[in-house]
């Protein structure tokens, strides 16, 4: 179990509150925000029998006031806004372990990170609004909302799910929760643009990923009624097809090249540009970026950097430790082995001592 104070550390990495930023945008959300929430549990107060609880946790979120008010206004809104955020840092976390950049969010890094447009900064919009999506289509299905429930097909056999016990994913309403939620944004300069294609990316991936499960119900077996409902994918699934969007982001450019800067879309050679500020920017599953990345390889205000790193010889060592070698440190590990499960009813596990060779970028 984890000591208190580390639990409040790692939150206050994870739990990134919404805030306004300076420029066109109206709204953002999770790991798009500057501020680090320090999340204490609530305390036991008489209004929390009352079902206002919630009003507090909706308040620490620091929201602006239509986002505060539709997480009011539902008991399983604040919830689920928290837990957005903590899933998409973690899968973020685990998409890059093995690269320069780890997804590291504490502090200035992230801050640094958000005021320019590269490639990482496309991926912290894109799994921000993909967590948001996932996690409220999955809070309806579970009966954690007041104002949603199982998917609102319009077919029977979905509106019979209940019966059997399947409940599909309320895509529909979150996707709808979402666009209000994170509202209308200008497309007067590039950033702006850029910042929206990315958000709409990360829930477009949710939508695509879709899938129909099928339960059979009968004698012995057999499957003389079949109820169906839509469930979402596995958002570790998601996040992988968002990391491979990642690698293949397209970089677009502006006379000015400003990450911030208004202008005009450039046209580089090979790669599809942006339209025009009165266009209608065009549904594709691309990622957008406005400028080549650091190679983050030493400490900068966007990350720091990876010496001391952990890598894994003839894997990852020499493009992380960027050339500068690795220490080897050998060590004594004890881990659980040859587990077999006991009747009834626990695991019976031997205690295997082993040595291990732990592999470290060099500083």
């Amino acid at each position: 179990m984890l000591d208190g104070h580390l639990l409040l550390r790692w939150l206050s990495f994870t739990l990134i509150v919404l805030i306004s930023l300076p420029g066109p945008s109206t709204a953002y959300f999770g790991l798009t925000g500057n501020e680090p929430l320090s999340f204490l549990p609530l305390s036991s107060q008489p209004e929390d029998s009352m079902g206002k609880a919630h009003y507090k946790l909706c308040d620490r979120l620091k929201l602006e006031k239509k986002q505060r008010r539709m997480c009011r206004r539902d008991p399983g809104v604040a919830e689920t806004l928290m837990e957005a955020i903590s899933m998409s840092a973690l899968e973020c976390q685990y998409q890059f372990r093995f690269e320069r950049w780890n997804c590291t969010l504490e502090g200035r890094y992230r801050t640094h990170l958000l005021k320019r447009g590269f490639k990482e900064t496309a991926f912290l919009y894109a799994i921000s609004s993909a967590g948001l999506t996932h996690a409220m289509a999955k809070a309806c299905s579970a009966g954690r909302m007041e104002r949603c429930t199982c998917d609102e097909a319009p077919d029977l056999e979905n509106r019979k799910a209940w019966q059997w016990g399947g409940c599909g994913d309320n895509l529909k309403y979150s996707h709808k929760f979402v666009k209000e939620f994170l509202g209308k944004r200008s497309y007067k300069d590039l950033r702006a643009r850029v910042d929206m294609q990315n958000t709409n990316v990360g829930m477009r991936v949710i939508r695509a990923g879709v899938e129909t499960t099928c339960k059979c119900h009968g004698v012995s077996g057999s499957c003389t009624v079949q109820t169906c409902w839509r469930q979402l994918l596995p958002f570790h699934e998601i996040g992988k097809q968002l990391k491979q969007r990642y690698e293949t982001s397209v970089k677009v450019v502006s006379p000015s090249n400003e990450a911030t800067g208004e202008g005009d879309i450039g046209h580089p050679r090979g790669l599809q540009p942006l339209p025009g500020p009165s266009d209608p920017i065009p549904r594709t599953m691309d990622l957008y970026h406005i400028e080549d990345s650091p190679s983050f390889c030493r400490p900068s205000k966007y990350s720091p950097g990876t010496s001391a790193r952990k890598c894994y010889k003839d894997k990852n060592c020499d493009a992380i430790c960027c050339g500068r070698g690795h220490n080897t440190q050998s060590r004594v590990v004890t881990r659980p082995c040859q587990c077999q499960v006991r009747w009834c009813c626990y695991v019976e596990c031997k205690q295997c001592t082993q040595r291990e060779e732990v592999y470290t970028c060099k500083g």
